[in-house]
């Protein structure tokens, strides 16, 4: 965030409730410096102030013009939440913005296609772009094309308080994740934004239970995953259920290498560890799930995601660190398959058997 504590100043809440009572009178000069002497007593306030004015702050959001400056609100609320604030108070305004600008950054650029050569490239997203000429390309209507250039040019503001919620909250993930994550995906695809930290965090999955069979065994096992937000963090974890489990064999992950994927107190700093990888992560279909891609990357099959673990093609390692440091992942087995039920999901993979005692 970009909110840095300063010296103490005026009562933070005294100062929100001018705002929002300026909101409401609809009055835009008194709105104007009730914000900006808002903005300078977050600055300056406490955790403990913030706490309280976030879900204010955040409800404010709808009620600012689409061409205001609701990312700096969104912000400034996200900011309360790093101090404290209830996430899921604040997360449906929050992100209801950020919904928004997605739909209205992807308008943007099916307008300006439309209204050019198949070869003009889309603009980089920023306000220096913005002009006569550029608005006059968007449509008629000057307030609406001036609102989707805006939100092509600040859809990326809204990645921080966006994420402040989002790491903060499974049950903001649960809610939000599923609707975002394609408008979202749609708008990266045109690789004219940097999303994928956005991205990253509405694909988390929580609470999910993973089918995982482990070909040179032949064994296959249930495990319930929670808050891993790469397949790096979700490969140490396996690794120290199973192999550390001393359900499969090989080389058990470091203990502070799963300490860094799992402590539920927000990592500080860069460290040294290093993961070593166990496995060949594999589609049911024998195709490969990088590392580097997401646990919900992995396919359902009848109605379950199903994970092919092999002997690794080769010997790779990695930091240890997870990719959001205040989202601790979890990983639990919660059952070694029967047999018989092993052989019915081998059956469902491209080899059709694992080559252990299992099959």
């Amino acid at each position: 965030m970009i909110f840095k504590r300063k010296q103490k100043s005026a009562d933070l809440g005294a100062v929100v409730s001018e705002l929002e009572e300026a909101v409401d009178a609809r009055d835009g000069a008194r709105t104007e410096r009730a914000f900006t002497a808002a903005i300078n007593s977050l600055r300056q306030s406490t955790d403990a102030e913030r706490v309280p004015v976030g879900p204010r702050l955040a409800a404010l959001i709808p009620a600012f013009p689409p061409t205001g400056p609701r990312p700096l609100l969104a912000m400034a609320a996200g900011f309360c939440v790093e101090s404290g604030a209830d996430p899921a108070a604040c997360a449906e305004p929050i992100l209801g913005g950020v919904r928004q600008d997605l739909l209205d950054a992807a308008e943007f650029a099916r307008r300006w296609r439309a209204t050019g050569d198949a070869e003009d490239e889309l603009p980089e997203p920023d306000q220096k772009i913005i002009d006569d000429a550029l608005l006059a390309r968007l449509g008629d209507d000057a307030h609406e094309a001036t609102r989707l250039a805006l939100a092509w040019c600040s859809v990326e503001e809204w990645q921080p308080p966006a994420l402040a919620v989002l790491c903060r909250s499974a049950e903001v993930r649960s809610r939000h994740g599923s609707t975002l994550l394609p408008v979202c995906n749609d708008l990266a695809a045109l690789e004219r934004h940097d999303l994928k930290c956005l991205a990253y965090a509405l694909a988390v999955l929580d609470d999910e239970h993973l089918i995982v069979l482990h070909r040179p065994t032949g064994t296959g096992f249930e495990v319930r995953i929670g808050g891993i937000a790469d397949n790096f963090q979700l490969h140490t974890l396996l690794a120290h259920v199973l192999v550390g489990g001393g359900h499969v064999p090989g080389t058990a992950p470091s203990a502070e290498s799963v300490r860094l994927a799992t402590d539920p107190k927000p990592a500080r700093g860069r460290s040294e560890a290093v993961a070593t990888g166990a496995f060949e992560l594999l589609a049911p279909n024998g195709d490969r799930i990088w590392n580097e891609g997401l646990p919900d990357d992995i396919p359902v099959v009848e109605g379950r995601r199903l994970l092919v673990l092999d002997e690794p093609m080769y010997q790779r390692s990695w930091n240890a660190d997870r990719f959001f440091p205040l989202l601790p992942g979890t990983a639990e087995l919660t059952r070694v398959l029967p047999a018989e039920e092993t052989r019915t999901w081998f059956a469902r993979t491209s080899s059709g058997t694992g080559t252990g005692p299992a099959s």
